[in-house]
């Protein structure tokens, strides 16, 4: 299956040997020797769990929210190791916020696209037993159902389903897929935006900037609550065009025109050249000078906040 030429962009090649063999040998020597600069880590509060509406970080692009009726998932990942090997590759640098016995209530969970940092199939295994079903970008309901899961929606750009009492829309980024060598963009990559009486929510999984983020908040705004990425953008020549930076976020959050903002995909796994602790402070320092205040946040793992 190849993404469907309506949907969007095909997405980007494979990168120059020139630029992705160097990159690749310093990921490599980086998992052998971890380096300092993991998020901050708090013990996640039981009660916080059930306030509404409210999201809590699990770490990456992993949250647990409640809003209107519903309580869900985003992109839940709770091995060890973001890779095809369960004993290789980008190692967690600090456990998940909240064990997934500890999330006693879980109506579905959202999985953004297929790579091992976002798709963890062993997760999906366990969600699976427990009776959760997934919504997911065309293409990914396989890789879930290889799992044993069960799929409640496969959703292509601005499709959307009723699930639980929430509205789920799929909608653009500007990514790629692929989890080996053969499959490159023959899965859909996507952010969700969930919809409630009360609160919209607004998760863009991994995306680079694009000219997609004031439509979306033109079409599913206004928009409560936006979880955005702000780390793995070093080097530009390969990141550019697959993760935002620090002050991308920020004017992506603008376009949106979102009330508040969360920042994401930093702190968890080492996954880029950036020191791992530069994000939140490049973030922070362009949220101030763009006027976001306080309504920018960078939160602890473990840690829930209201929105």
């Amino acid at each position: 299956m190849t993404v469907p030429g309506d949907v969007g962009p095909a997405g980007p090649g494979y990168p120059s040997p020139v630029v992705a063999l160097p990159f690749l040998w310093r990921r490599l020597r980086g998992s052998l020797r971890p380096r300092p600069g993991a998020a901050p880590v708090v013990p996640f509060d039981p009660t916080a769990l059930e306030r509404n509406p409210a999201v809590t970080w699990i770490g990456h692009a992993s949250f647990y929210v409640r809003m209107d009726d519903a309580a869900f998932l985003t992109d839940p990942v709770y091995s060890e190791y973001a890779s095809p090997l369960p004993f290789a590759g980008p190692k967690r640098l600090v456990p998940p916020g909240v064990p997934l016995d500890a999330l006693h209530r879980l109506d579905f969970a959202l999985l953004s696209h297929d790579h091992y940092d976002h798709t963890d199939l062993p997760t999906v295994r366990r969600l699976a037993a427990r009776g959760v079903p997934f919504v997911v970008p065309t293409g990914v309901g396989a890789l879930v159902r290889s799992a044993g899961g069960r799929v409640a929606a496969e959703l292509s750009w601005w499709q959307e389903a009723r699930v639980a009492s929430v509205t789920v829309t799929c909608v653009p980024a500007r990514h790629f897929s692929g989890r080996g060598f053969t499959d490159r963009n023959r899965r859909l990559w996507a952010g969700f935006v969930v919809s409630g009486r009360a609160r919209r929510f607004y998760h863009s999984g991994d995306t680079a900037f694009f000219d997609g983020f004031a439509e979306i908040g033109r079409r599913r705004g206004p928009i409560d609550l936006a979880c955005l990425p702000i780390g793995a953008y070093e080097p530009r020549s390969l990141m550019g065009p697959i993760h935002l930076n620090p002050e991308e976020a920020v004017r992506a959050a603008l376009e949106l025109e979102a009330r508040t903002l969360v920042a994401m995909h930093f702190g968890t796994f080492d996954l880029s050249d950036e020191p791992l602790d530069e994000p939140p402070h490049r973030f922070l320092a362009e949220a101030r000078a763009s006027g976001l205040g306080d309504r920018a946040a960078v939160m602890a793992i473990g840690e829930t906040r209201a929105f």
